[in-house]
């Protein structure tokens, strides 16, 4: 029986190479290194941590774009709202669709980036996104 030896895993890994970032470092970037700092004016004072002193911009609602699905889904059918921007999170499609399923009065989850509502009333689901802010593009 033959003994393998352990190799640590401080030998395999390499050495982390770093850039000095104290202004006195030579080399960094030679196009800023005659720039003057003397005679500047302040900077803006940073804001207290947690508030930054002006209220939070609203977010675009967007595009949406609104479509029926009978395919496997044993004959019901389903209106798929799908095309949510980066700018809407998670939780911001989550309580969208839980208003949404609320005011129209159906069942439905959240799949992904998309809403899927059981039922087949496009018009009111289109006035609640619209009344939302969104421009719903699809389904009329």
């Amino acid at each position: 029986m033959q003994i393998m030896p352990q190799i640590s895993d401080n030998v395999m890994a390499s050495p982390s190479k770093r850039i000095a970032l104290s202004p006195s470092a030579t080399g960094l970037n030679p196009a800023f290194a005659g720039l003057q700092l003397d005679g500047l004016p302040p900077g803006p004072e940073a804001p207290e941590p947690g508030h930054s002193g002006q209220p939070a911009a609203a977010v675009k609602a967007g595009r949406v774009v609104l479509r029926r699905e009978k395919a496997q889904r044993g004959g019901k059918t389903v209106l798929v709202v799908d095309g949510f921007g980066e700018q809407h999170s998670a939780d911001a499609i989550e309580s969208l669709g839980k208003r949404l399923r609320s005011g129209c009065g159906c069942g439905g989850t959240v799949r992904g980036r998309s809403l899927e509502l059981q039922g087949d009333q496009p018009a009111r689901v289109r006035a609640f996104l619209e009344a939302e802010g969104f421009q719903v593009a699809g389904e009329k």
